[in-house]
């Protein structure tokens, strides 16, 4: 269990703590929020630091590889699907990017079964950064904030959408290899 590996896990431990928080009376306790968005700050960083360290240090381990996309889909996931019980994000916004997460998932599953590796995209890395800087706004809830909220949630659900043309254009071919 290197230091990679271990920031994984505080993130996946750092989850329900920031579910917590954030649902804490229908998410109005002001010193709650700010704790959500504390936790998820703190676990946001942990998923930036991780791979870094991980490449650095070639400390890559194959529990990192399977654990690491996991907790980065389990934590945005989470405060999605908080932030619609609190009526910050519209449903069909956040099945458009669970939905994104489970089609490349299964898009990755299937190329890693033919032995081929796909890389997260720049769009991907995009995505990822306007997702969580919309979740993190979304949370603060400042009302002089929300045109900026509002612009990095469309931001982030247009990089959803783009990342995962992307991934299926530059990799078609893993769902098509063996067929007739």
């Amino acid at each position: 269990m290197n230091l990679p590996n271990k920031l994984t896990v505080l993130r996946m431990i750092l989850i329900p703590f920031f579910v917590v928080c954030l649902l804490a009376q229908g998410g109005a306790v002001p010193s709650l929020r700010y704790g959500a968005v504390a936790i998820f700050i703190v676990a946001s960083l942990t998923d930036l630091l991780d791979g870094k360290i991980a490449r650095k240090y070639n400390l890559v381990t194959n529990f990192g590889k399977f654990m690491d996309p996991l907790a980065d889909k389990l934590l945005v996931c989470s405060a999605l699907i908080c932030l619609i019980e609190l009526e910050q994000i519209p449903s069909w916004m956040v099945i458009i990017i669970v939905s994104r997460e489970f089609i490349i998932s299964g898009f990755r599953l299937v190329a890693a079964e033919q032995g081929i590796v796909i890389a997260a995209s720049y769009w991907g890395k995009w995505k990822t950064t306007f997702q969580m800087i919309a979740v993190i706004l979304m949370i603060v809830n400042i009302p002089a904030l929300q045109t900026v909220t509002t612009v990095c949630t469309w931001i982030a659900l247009i990089l959803t959408v783009v990342s995962l043309v992307d991934y299926i254009s530059k990799n078609h071919k893993v769902l098509t290899e063996g067929e007739m």
